[in-house]
């Protein structure tokens, strides 16, 4: 593939991303017990970070507290496409999931901390700076239709 039809590619991503006005991005960092959490509103600079644990009420919790907040669309970060963390924010139509392969966000901390110390609220905010930096990256996971999610709500 030629340089300018990689190019072109670009453009079309990052062009469908700004398209996309969102109220809010979220990197999440997870883990078994917990999940770190930075967020972004829209229209400011300000970060803000926090951290829940792995359950799904609290998920829930969260989840349900941001809506009221911002509205949606809302961005996140991720590093899985599948599991337990990505079937609970599925659930929510204002969210629209980005999953970051891990080993990038590893890279990408070690470019900035070459100590390649880790810490869980880093990684989340590494995760928002790279869907902010380079959408044209990432792809939003499709969000299954409203019967599959009711569906897969009742067996969780």
């Amino acid at each position: 593939m030629s340089l300018a039809a990689i190019l072109s590619l670009a453009e079309v991503h990052v062009t469908a991303f700004l398209s996309q006005h969102f109220t809010a991005c979220v990197g999440i960092d997870w883990a078994d017990t917990k999940h770190d959490i930075c967020l972004q509103a829209g229209d400011d600079n300000h970060r803000q970070f926090d951290c829940i644990p792995h359950q799904i009420d609290r998920i829930d919790e969260w989840a349900k507290a941001l809506h009221p907040r911002f509205g949606g669309p809302i961005a996140v970060a991720l590093e899985l496409a599948k599991g337990p963390i990505v079937l609970a924010l599925l659930k929510y139509d204002f969210f629209v999931l980005f999953p970051i392969n891990p080993s990038t966000r590893a890279k990408y901390r070690e470019a900035f901390k070459p100590s390649r110390a880790k810490d869980d609220p880093t990684d989340a905010e590494l995760a928002l700076d790279l869907l902010l930096r380079h959408p044209e990256r990432f792809t939003a996971l499709r969000p299954q239709s409203v019967a599959m999610r009711s569906l897969l709500s009742l067996i969780e």
